[in-house]
């Protein structure tokens, strides 16, 4: 399993770490900073998923006027991990 830490740009929360098993399914979701309520609740419905389908699924999504939102860098931050 590999960990990856992401630190994130124009969100509230500071940085993302999570696993990738070999696999390819997400483990271990941690937000840093953020609304923590919610983003709790993303990482448990992201555990244990695909990886490449939970990136397009929260790719593009945006918080108020902001061009980006904590699910947005979730995406980027899989699809970073996805490359290396």
């Amino acid at each position: 399993m590999d960990h990856y830490t992401y630190k994130t740009k124009g969100t509230c929360s500071r940085a993302i770490e999570f696993d990738l098993d070999e696999g390819r399914k997400l483990r271990n979701i941690v937000f840093h900073g953020g609304c923590n309520g919610n983003l709790k609740g993303i990482a448990r419905l992201c555990e244990g998923k695909d990886a490449e389908e939970v990136a397009s699924i929260l790719e593009g999504n945006t918080c108020g006027l902001k061009p980006t939102s904590c699910p947005d860098q979730l995406s980027k931050a899989i699809r970073e991990a996805l490359t290396h």
